[in-house]
């Protein structure tokens, strides 16, 4: 709001109205600081790359051998007769298995995506050029540079879950032996664990914001340095943002069916049925769940979050180029996103010395305070940075109707109010963290609750999670709507847009602490089947127990960013749509609306469905295949035995199944919004994607922090925290030495059956509802001219019924009724309610139909005549051939 301008003076409003001819988009020039923002991007993305590099080789220093420190580790006589040999013996051959098996899955995952990349280019780049076309030519180069950009995006989201990966299965053997130090043990693993997630957050970081930006550099010549050429030149890198997420679904999904598959089937068979220790190398399913853990929790991870960037990046500049003014600041206030994302990487570098040089881990206490030390640190340092870049590259006008700002839209913004809503999004994201650490560390009272209500047994404590998920809705819930109406009252869709970029600045810190628990998990895995001594998986079970809480916070971000990336595509989707001539706005008593918003709401129940039901398919196959080699070999079962059960066939039973069962999830995302569209039209698609959003990043949060909850109730309970309990209730886990004997209690299977269950939501169906969010968006904004191409928007539906024409038939018969008859009749405002009135009739008269039949009395049978005939013909009696024809009818 502005207060209103003082009246001017009659003689002076020529002179008044000159000047405001004068006066065209604010007088406002493109900057100095405007002309440095590119070189800012590309120094900034090659310094995250050149950092991860060094990372690597930090990581890469610490050699494959357990007895590689220089002093012995005290207690360190051989385990079960196992001497230090054996031990690195076990070690090497667990750290190629598990290797070799994560690059047997990626390498059959990524040869179907690279199929669906062949096939889709040149679809998409068909409809695409159809659905631009100007009095009947096909606008090719449109589709085929979108096409170009959706190549480009989905190669670089590929690459960035491979390098993920990789560096997992590197680091987790390494991370392993750090913890085998006995004096610098807990700052050695913790250390070798963190740089292993920064090497793939300054990476992917890197990598994504260059191809980003130079695939814009490349596209920019193909258009004129004009408000509708840049308009033009966003529209088709739109497409980047898809690719990325394409690939993203399917390393999710996949990823997440293959690990939680593999991990529900091991915990089944070996760990509730046949009381084995956590990954004890006789489980057959042990090495499956370690791969899992890579490609399901990094590289599904990493190509996630790599999507979000791309989809956060593409709908700020879409938005962004709808702006004269934002334009006429030159080509770096456009790029005034990137450079935020780009300044993040910085910002992140500095961060991460604090946790391995400044402030380290030297014990167990330091590791959740050095890990959530790293957010704090991170956003603090990111806000004033933020503040800089806005002042330098956005533009403010020096005449005009938004003096001292710029038009987005139709609202007045400024430097400062753009400012504001990168940091909205940016500590909203860190308060959404918190509340889930909350809700899902064992060092706060809700997952404590939890873990007593196992003394009940598995019903109990499956019920307390359930609530706990559902009630860590409600805080998150509100801070990401106070997000958003802060953001759109400064900035409109320009302002969410920008709040999701916030969210995503510290990217590379982020993805560090995500990437940090699976190697931290997959280190444990390792030092238990290589029977290290039972301190070194004392550590890396702290690790590890840390690393899930930080996770959680992870998904946190992950979700909030997500639903700020679909809202943010959702105005660039209208944007785009009002850019084209047709004047979108979005009704929801609307009835197309109103039916796409049911619909939207629906589907993350139908995608979690089947993508839980998949991972219970495939853990199904996983649990027989285990109880079978039990079956074969029975000295499996026996402790430190040394014979092993054949690994490689549960890991391709993992494998077949995840890529098998993400095939049908994806087409269900992929094909939703663009079969409203196409069919449906434009209405429908809005509240498609209104109800996907507003229901999916609730159920997402909810299963995220069930799972997660669960998780750590059993490990609050494994650590010995209600052993005083088991003792007490159960007497018969209580040894001669007066130990308890805390996994051979109901208390702790109770919790195993909730973390079992909790599997799937967390790190299957939950995550990848991030992805449906924004890849139903950003299909939407990419497919916008098709849309529009059939039946101006009104899709297919529109050739069958047509408002207007209806409508005017409607007219003429009201206009002769009214003239025969003098009665007046009230006009509908469109002819959409005749064929609602046919179909209310269909229904009405089927529903008055089925009332009758089903309160109706029965049919009065036939008093026995079929048991007449047989009794007559048994007693030799001759039958009536009447009577056999009145039992034929009947019958």
């Amino acid at each position: 709001w502005r207060p209103p301008k003082t009246p001017r003076h009659p003689l002076a409003s020529t002179s008044a109205l000159m000047d405001d001819f004068a006066c065209v988009n604010g007088n406002i020039t493109a900057s100095d600081a405007s002309e440095a923002a590119p070189a800012l991007i590309i120094v900034t993305g090659l310094i995250g790359i050149a950092f991860s590099v060094f990372l690597l080789k930090l990581v890469s220093s610490i050699a494959l051998d357990v007895a590689s420190n220089n002093e012995p580790l005290v207690g360190s006589e051989p385990i079960n007769g196992a001497d230090v040999a054996e031990q690195n013996a076990r070690l090497l051959e667990l750290y190629a298995a598990i290797t070799t098996g994560a690059n047997a899955f990626l390498r059959s995952e990524y040869k179907l995506c690279g199929i669906f990349i062949v096939l889709a280019f040149p679809a998409m780049s068909v409809l695409i050029a159809w659905g631009d076309k100007e009095d009947g030519k096909w606008e090719w180069k449109n589709g085929w540079l979108s096409g170009v950009s959706f190549v480009v995006g989905a190669i670089t989201s590929i690459v960035c879950g491979y390098i993920g990966m990789r560096v997992a299965v590197f680091s987790n053997a390494r991370c392993t032996v750090g913890a085998c130090d006995p004096s610098k043990g807990w700052t050695r693993s913790f250390n070798t664990a963190f740089r292993a997630g920064g090497v793939m957050g300054f990476s992917l970081t890197g990598i994504a914001i260059l191809a980003l930006y130079i695939l814009l550099a490349i596209l920019r010549t193909a258009f004129p340095d004009s408000d509708e050429g840049y308009k033009q030149l966003m529209d088709v890198v739109a497409g980047f943002g898809l690719g990325g997420s394409s690939i993203a679904m399917f390393g999710r999904v996949g990823g997440g069916i293959y690990t939680k598959a593999a991990d529900v089937g091991a915990d089944l068979a070996g760990k509730v049925v046949q009381d084995l220790p956590e990954d004890d190398p006789h489980n057959p399913g042990t090495i499956a769940d370690n791969v899992g853990d890579n490609v399901g929790d990094v590289a599904g991870m990493g190509s996630d979050l790599f999507g979000s960037f791309g989809e956060a990046s593409c709908a700020a500049l879409l938005v962004g180029a709808s702006s004269p003014m934002i334009v006429a600041a030159g080509w770096g206030a456009l790029m005034f996103p990137l450079t935020v994302s780009g300044v993040g990487i910085v910002v992140c570098l500095i961060t991460n010395f604090v946790a391995t040089d400044l402030s380290p881990v030297r014990k167990e206490a330091d590791i959740e305070r050095v890990l959530k030390t790293q957010l704090l640190v991170s956003s603090l340092l990111m806000t004033p940075c933020v503040y800089g870049l806005a002042v330098a590259l956005l533009p403010s006008a020096t005449c005009g109707g938004c003096t001292g700002g710029f038009y987005i839209g139709s609202i007045c913004s400024s430097r400062i109010n753009a400012f504001l809503c990168v940091a909205f999004g940016l500590w909203g994201g860190c308060l959404i963290g918190f509340v889930t650490e909350y809700y899902t560390s064992f060092s706060y009272r809700p997952v404590v609750e939890v873990s007593e209500s196992c003394r009940t047994g598995a019903a109990t404590n499956i019920i307390f999670g359930l609530a706990l998920g559902y009630k860590s809705v409600v805080l998150p819930v509100f801070i990401l709507a106070g997000i958003i109406f802060g953001s759109h009252r400064l900035a409109g869709m320009y302002g969410i847009s920008l709040a999701a970029l916030g969210m995503l600045a510290t990217l590379a810190t982020c993805l560090t602490i995500d990437v940090y628990g699976p190697v931290c998990d997959n280190a444990g895995g390792i030092a238990e089947m290589c029977e290290l001594h039972p301190s070194v998986r004392e550590k890396t079970d702290a690790l590890d127990a840390a690393g899930n809480t930080t996770a959680a916070i992870g998904k946190g971000f992950a979700i909030g960013s997500a639903c700020l990336v679909g809202l943010a595509l959702f105005g660039a989707f209208v944007t785009r749509l009002n850019d084209t001539g047709a004047k979108v706005t979005v009704d929801l008593l609307d009835p197309l609306t109103f039916a796409g918003l049911l619909v939207g709401s629906m589907l993350p129940y139908w995608f979690s469905a089947m993508t839980m039901k998949s991972v219970g398919k495939a853990a199904n196959e996983m649990v027989i295949e285990i109880k079978r080699q039990f079956d074969a070999n029975p000295n499996l079962l026996i402790p430190n035995h040394p014979d092993r059960p054949d690994y490689d066939r549960c890991i391709k039973i993992s494998t077949d199944a995840s890529l098998r069962e993400m095939i049908a999830p994806g087409a269900l995302v992929m094909f939703a919004p663009i079969v409203a569209g196409v069919v449906f039209g434009t209405k429908s698609v809005t509240g498609l994607l209104a109800g996907g959003i507003a229901s999916g990043v609730q159920m997402a949060v909810s299963a995220s922090n069930t799972g997660g909850a669960w998780d750590n109730a059993k490990k609050y309970i494994s650590k010995g925290a209600m052993d005083a309990v088991i003792g007490e209730e159960e007497p018969e886990t209580v040894d001669n030495t007066g130990k308890v004997q805390t996994k051979k209690s109901q208390i702790f299977k109770a919790a195993v059956t909730g973390d079992t269950v909790g599997d799937p939501l967390k790190d299957t169906s939950g995550p990848a509802l991030n992805i449906m969010m924004k890849l139903m968006a950003i299909i939407s904004v990419v497919f916008a001219p098709l849309f529009l191409a059939i039946k101006d928007g009104d899709g297919l539906l529109g050739f069958v019924v047509h408002d207007k024409d209806v409508a005017a038939a409607h007219d003429a018969v009201v206009a002769a009724t009214r003239r025969l008859a003098q009665v007046p009749v009230a006009s509908p405002a469109g002819g959409g309610e005749l064929v609602a009135m046919a179909f209310g009739l269909v229904v009405g008269v089927g529903g008055v139909l089925a009332v009758q039949r089903a309160t109706a009395p029965p049919r009065a049978k036939a008093a026995k005549p079929a048991l007449v005939c047989r009794a007559a013909k048994v007693e030799g009696t001759p039958v009536e051939p009447r009577l056999l024809a009145h039992t034929a009818s009947l019958a």
